[in-house]
C-alpha cells in the first residue's frame, strides 16, 4: 500500500472517531475511488497513480461546478468546492505560475519545439514534473499559446 493511501485511510479512522461527517464522506469517496481502480486493473497503486485519481477527481469536481452554477444550483457547487478542498490536501504544493512558466519555457526550448506539432513532446517532458503540483489543462493551453507565437 502507498504512503498516501495509507494517509487516507488513516484520516478516515480519524474523521470517523471525530463524528466528522461531511470529511468522512468526501475521505470515503477518495477511497472508493481508489479500490475501483486497483480492483478493474488488479493492480495496488503506487503514491504516483493515487495522485492520478485524485487529479481526476478534482477535474470532475471542477465541471460539476460549472455544470451547477450555470442551473443555479449553487448549494451543490458549494458541496463540490468544499470536496475539492479535501481532496488537495493529499496532492502535493501545487508551483506557482512563474514556476509553471520557467518549467514550460525550458522544457520548449530543451526539445526543440518550433510549432504546435511539437506538443506532444513537450507534454512528455512535463508531465512527469508536474504531476499533481499543476494544472495540465492550463499548462497545455500555455503551452498551445507559446507555440503558435
Amino acid at each position: 500500500m502507498s504512503n498516501l493511501s495509507t494517509r487516507i485511510n488513516d484520516d478516515v479512522k480519524l474523521a470517523m472517531k471525530a463524528k466528522d461527517k461531511p470529511r468522512l464522506g468526501v475521505l470515503r469517496l477518495i477511497t472508493a475511488a481508489i479500490k475501483q481502480r486497483e480492483v478493474d486493473e488488479r493492480i495496488t497503486l503506487d503514491d504516483d497513480q493515487v495522485l492520478a485519481v485524485l487529479e481526476k477527481m478534482i477535474k470532475q469536481r471542477k465541471d460539476s461546478i460549472e455544470q451547477y452554477e450555470k442551473a443555479g444550483r449553487d448549494e451543490l457547487a458549494r458541496q463540490e468546492a468544499f470536496e475539492i478542498g479535501i481532496i488537495q490536501e493529499y496532492l502535493p504544493e501545487q508551483l506557482s505560475d512563474a514556476e509553471i512558466d520557467a518549467l514550460i519555457a525550458e522544457a520548449i526550448s530543451s526539445s526543440g519545439a518550433a510549432s504546435m506539432k511539437d506538443m506532444g513532446k513537450v507534454m512528455g517532458m512535463l508531465k512527469p514534473k508536474l504531476a499533481g503540483r499543476a494544472d495540465m489543462g492550463q499548462v497545455s493551453q500555455i503551452i498551445k499559446k507559446q507555440l503558435s507565437e
